[in-house]
Formats: C-alpha cells, sequence, structure tokens
C-alpha cells in the first residue's frame, strides 16, 4: 500500500441536474429533476426538499410544488463528460473512470511537478469549474475506498483530505449505511445483527462476517473496515482523443484573442500526443456561445500529425467558419481536440522531412527544455501580455 495520500476521488456533483442548471441559467438555484414519470437525476435544491433519484414524478412534486421537470438531454450529459475528462486526463497521468461524472486520479509523484495532492485538489475543482462550469467534489486518500468516502462526505461542492495513519479514525465512526457498496438489504442485515457502525464491522473476525453475508461481500467489508484495500487506480478505458479547452469569461474577445487561445490549446494538446507518442488525424474545436449553447467543427486530415504548428492551422481555419456566429452571439469557451489517433511514426507524421520543417524541430526544443527545467520554463512569445484571467488558462503552469 502506498504510503502518501496521492489518490484523488473526483466527483460532479448532482451530473444531470447541475449540466441543465449550467446550460439554462433560470434554473440555477430552483429545484430541478430530470425525467418525468420517474426522477432520474435531481438538484441539490430539490435533494433539500427530499426529492430522490428513482423517486415517481408525482410524489416528487407532492413533496416539492415548485420542482421544475426537464427532460434528459443525453448527447450533452455525453458532452459535458468529454469535457469533465478532458481536465482530469490533464490532471494526472493515470485516471480511472467509474460512470459519466467521477473518476480516480493517482498524482503520487507529481510534487515537483504540479505540486502536493490537496494543491492538486483545488486546482482541479478551479479547473473544472471555470472550463466546465460544474462543481465537483474531491476526496483524497491513498486507498481508492477511503477516497471515495471522503468525497461522499464532502458533497457538495467540497474538498476532503484524509491523512495517512487516520484512516481508521476517519472510517469507524461512520453508518454502515455510508459505505460505498453497502445497499439497503446488506444495511439490514448488518443492523439485524447489531452491526451499526464501520467500527462494529471492524471488531468482529472475519469468519462471523462471513456468515453474516457470504464469502465475498464478508471477506471483503472485512478488509475494508481495516482500511486493506491494495487496488491500484488503473486507465481502464482507451484514451480516443487528447483535447484540451479554455473559458473565456462573458468579455468580448478579438481575434487576436481568439488566435492565442487557439495557439495555447493547440500547444498544450500536441505537447501531450508527442509525450504520448500519439499522432490524430482528426482535428475538432469546440465553442460555447454567449447563449450557453455549444457547436463543433471538425476537419480530418489525410495524414496523422502531433506538430503544433498543423493543428493550430487547421483550428483557426475551423474558427474562420466559426466567426459570423462568434459575432452574433459571443464566446464564452474554446476547445481544441485531435482524434482518429495512431502511434505518431515520423515516416506518417511529417509530410516533408524533418529537416525541412523548422515547427516540428521547434516543436522537440520545447518539449526537451520543459521536460528538463519544467512546463514553465518556456512558452511562446505569441501568449505573452495578454489579460491575465487568459493567460492563466493559456501558459503551461506547475
Amino acid at each position: 500500500m502506498a504510503n502518501d495520500a496521492g489518490i484523488l476521488h473526483a466527483d460532479a456533483d448532482a451530473f444531470f441536474a447541475s449540466v441543465e442548471q449550467r446550460d439554462d441559467p433560470g434554473l440555477r438555484g430552483k429545484p430541478v429533476a430530470v425525467g418525468g414519470g420517474v426522477v432520474t437525476a435531481a438538484s441539490y435544491e430539490a435533494k433539500a426538499r427530499g426529492v430522490r433519484s428513482a423517486m415517481g414524478g408525482a410524489e416528487a412534486r407532492r413533496i416539492c410544488p415548485e420542482l421544475i421537470f426537464v427532460e434528459p438531454r443525453w448527447s450533452a450529459y455525453v458532452e459535458a463528460s468529454r469535457e469533465l475528462f478532458s481536465v482530469f486526463e490533464a490532471t494526472a497521468p493515470v485516471v480511472e473512470g467509474l460512470s459519466l461524472e467521477e473518476a480516480f486520479l493517482d498524482v503520487r509523484g507529481l510534487e515537483h511537478v504540479s505540486g502536493s495532492p490537496l494543491g492538486i485538489a483545488l486546482r482541479l475543482k478551479r479547473d473544472v469549474l471555470e472550463r466546465v462550469g460544474l462543481p465537483i467534489t474531491v476526496g483524497i486518500a491513498r486507498t481508492k475506498f477511503v477516497a471515495k468516502m471522503a468525497s461522499r462526505l464532502a458533497k457538495p461542492d467540497g474538498l476532503l483530505a484524509v491523512p495517512p495513519g487516520t484512516e481508521l479514525d476517519f472510517l469507524h465512526p461512520l453508518e454502515v449505511e455510508e459505505l460505498w457498496g453497502v445497499g439497503p438489504a446488506t444495511a439490514a442485515k448488518l443492523h439485524a445483527h447489531g452491526l451499526d457502525t464501520v467500527g462494529a464491522i471492524a471488531r468482529r473476525g472475519e469468519r462471523e462476517l462471513v456468515a453474516i453475508l457470504g464469502r465475498a461481500a464478508g471477506r471483503k467489508l472485512h478488509a475494508l473496515a481495516h482500511n486493506r484495500d491494495p487496488r491500484r487506480v488503473s486507465s481502464v478505458r482507451s484514451r480516443s482523443s487528447f483535447g484540451s479547452q479554455s473559458a473565456l469569461g462573458r468579455r468580448h474577445r478579438s481575434r487576436a484573442e481568439l488566435e492565442a487561445v487557439i495557439l495555447g490549446l493547440a500547444d498544450r494538446v500536441t505537447r501531450r500526443m508527442r509525450a504520448g507518442g500519439r499522432a490524430g488525424r482528426t482535428v475538432v474545436l469546440r465553442l460555447r456561445f454567449g447563449d450557453y449553447a455549444r457547436a463543433t467543427r471538425s476537419r480530418t486530415l489525410r495524414q496523422p500529425t502531433a506538430e503544433t504548428e498543423t493543428v493550430r492551422s487547421v483550428a483557426l481555419a475551423l474558427l474562420d467558419g466559426a466567426m459570423p456566429a462568434i459575432a452574433r452571439r459571443g464566446v464564452t469557451l474554446l476547445g481544441i481536440a485531435v482524434s482518429n489517433l495512431t502511434a505518431a511514426r515520423v515516416g506518417v507524421q511529417l509530410a516533408l522531412p524533418l529537416e525541412r520543417r523548422p515547427s516540428v524541430r521547434l516543436d522537440a526544443a520545447l518539449d526537451e527544455l520543459r521536460e528538463r527545467f519544467g512546463p514553465t520554463a518556456v512558452t511562446r512569445a505569441s501568449l505573452l501580455g495578454r489579460d491575465p484571467g487568459l493567460a492563466a488558462w493559456l501558459l503551461p503552469r506547475r
């Protein structure tokens, strides 16, 4: 078991309802339920009135007459999930997704690059809020189980770290219903045997728990009550794209500012692609307009690339096509993604020999400097002199 508390569990709060409130300002601060006949998800304002997932619509309206029902928009939730995981994957080298809105992140060993796990978690919350527009809760611990429990107890929009050596003090007062994986049926069996808290479970022998719950569940619960959880954070899904985005705020942005954003995003995305030995053929420009509507533009290249200048040029061409809409509606977010991935090989990645491509040599030189001296060691001149709020998202950060 690792000795440092470097596992983060990040979970978007009331995900479906939060996406609806993000996209419709008129829903913010109000009790919202996604669904109709049955509540699929409820905002925290609705939960405070007793509305719960899987509750019938009639009952939900009875206990909360001012409840606002909205139809599910699955495409919006999938898109928000992509944006969320883009931030997760930019934060940690190993990300294990559990659902559309939650994941484990392993940030151990990043102290000299990104700071302490607590600092990383604080920055993660800020990045998700500003780039995706959603609140998240983060738990920090040295095991996945305790990190998950910490985020559960810290909701909503919270942050809770459990220092190494204090895990049992944290776990043992908890009621059995609060445990990850303990449903109503299991909780009823435990209560029937006088087991109301995690500490009470820990004081019983493994054989006794097996007799109550069965072999698999009894052994697992006994181990977790003693904080024995050797599971590693594992990236179980294959990366389908590399992406990054920048929230721009509400004020008007000039074309020059948008071009600087595109360069910063292209630089960040392609740097991660080169570090991962990947190249891609499809460049996607993501936009969020001033009215919170979202759109994408894409172009597929003949050959895969991880070259900053190529991705930047394609993204700028896509931006040209979107400028009439931006002029009418404003833009509050820009993002770049590269998909259609393949293993990067110089023979297919470059259209011209290496010695005739100054931009390729520049990419390699910047990568080497950042590897040796850190991500803030060097940046492109065109990103300097921008307003601080914008530059904070474009410049590489420790």
